[in-house]
């Protein structure tokens, strides 16, 4: 699953939020800045457990940064092991 995250999401704790909130579940991949100003989340993981996750972001304590959520989901790659931050910008 890939998520863009549009609003005021750079500079307030988003990834980190993310990243927190992905050590409750288990998934897999990253979340990095874009420099479009949006937040781009990559996760794989069981279906039901990537909407939770997505959830759970979406009504953590950057729900009022939120302004858009973009979804789109594929196979997995199985190409993560674990999830993390990532500090290369696309």
């Amino acid at each position: 699953m890939t998520i863009l995250f549009s609003g005021t999401v750079q500079g307030v704790g988003f990834r980190w939020t993310a990243e927190s909130l992905a050590r409750r579940f288990p998934v897999t991949g990253y979340v990095r800045n874009l420099e479009d100003g949006r937040v781009e989340v990559v996760a794989e993981g069981d279906e039901p457990v990537l909407v939770k996750f997505l959830s759970a972001i979406r009504h953590s304590g950057m729900k009022n940064y939120i302004r858009g959520v973009e979804t789109c989901w594929s196979e997995a790659q199985s190409c993560f092991k674990g999830f993390r931050i990532s500090y290369e910008k696309k």
